[in-house]
């Protein structure tokens, strides 16, 4: 099976890359700026075309939640027009595609966890951009998988986990929102589910269930939750800690809206293909260690102190 996965930067692409070393059953393949540029539509069908996929994986995105306020044309291009471009080429090349978007297309004030036949109401430009790339993807391309995940983090590029780690060794103390909940949710386990999930399409051609989805890790904490999880488990093993002290979202200014419930429902990807990530403390303890053991993994990058949000 030949998965290409667009994006060649992204915790996703980086992740299947990784989860596929080594395997005879399964050969992935990232594509990526210059020559697949989704602000570019001419180089969308060519790329994939040559690609010659079994599966798309359609992971490139625009995921600066805050920038996208003063960037909406470009957040539109990247996450709606680019992502049905994608799907058309796949639709093309007779091939399904895998898509992924984002707990921000709701508006978090369900109690409970958000199902995928709940309205959506985005808060802001990220999250409605993402909302029309699901629409165009299921439009162009009636084979089509829409992955929703929250809180994304890996050993790879700037996520939430990197960031507490890299202030920790800098500082005491460190103010985290807890009013926000959510699913933390490793890369590691997204591409893990992206492969099993494709190994289904790709041996069941009569596969009938496309639609969207809920992916995510098992079990729920707030931000400061989760920071005091990632830190606990740093300092159990010789890292960086710093003391979490909890704020609330209105002292946390950002200049795009979170939703204060993140928390997404997977009972229905569990049922369709037989699959439930870990616990999220148990992703998290894999996560911080394998940083750990490479102390630049930690320093490299620029710092992020975006306490309320994810990157995807």
């Amino acid at each position: 099976m030949r998965l290409v996965v667009t994006g060649r930067e992204g915790q996703i692409a980086a992740s299947l890359l990784e989860a596929a070393h080594g395997r005879d059953d399964v050969q992935v393949i990232a594509v990526g700026r210059p020559q697949f540029d989704l602000t570019r539509p001419d180089t969308v069908f060519k790329t994939l075309e040559a690609s010659r996929p079994d599966i798309i994986v359609s992971a490139a995105a625009y995921t600066d939640v805050d920038q996208a306020e003063d960037e909406p044309d470009l957040a539109f291009a990247v996450n709606a027009e680019g992502a049905g471009a994608v799907a058309e080429a796949a639709a093309r090349l007779g091939v399904p595609v895998i898509h992924l978007s984002t707990d921000y297309v709701f508006d978090g004030t369900k109690d409970g966890a958000y199902v995928e036949t709940d309205a959506a109401a985005p808060l802001g430009v990220y999250g409605a951009s993402k909302l029309a790339g699901e629409l165009a993807v299921a439009a162009a391309n009636p084979r089509h998988i829409i992955l929703r995940t929250a809180w994304a983090y890996s050993p790879f590029g700037r996520n939430f986990v990197k960031t507490m780690l890299r202030l920790a060794a800098d500082r005491d103390e460190m103010k985290v929102v807890a009013d926000q909940w959510g699913n933390p949710t490793s890369a590691l386990d997204i591409a893990a589910a992206i492969l099993h999930a494709a190994a289904v399409l790709d041996r069941d051609k009569g596969f009938d269930a496309f639609g969207v989805y809920h992916l995510a890790g098992t079990g729920e904490t707030n931000w400061s939750g989760f920071a005091r999880q990632i830190l606990d488990i740093s300092r159990a093993l010789g890292g960086p800690h710093a003391r979490i002290c909890d704020i609330a979202t209105e002292d946390y200014s950002t200049k795009a809206r979170r939703p204060c419930n993140s928390r997404l429902s997977t009972v229905k990807f569990r049922s369709a293909f037989a699959w439930q990530a870990p616990d999220w403390r148990i992703s998290t303890q894999r996560t911080v260690s394998r940083l750990l053991s490479k102390e630049t993994a930690i320093l490299a990058g620029p710092s992020q102190t975006r306490n309320c949000s994810s990157d995807r």
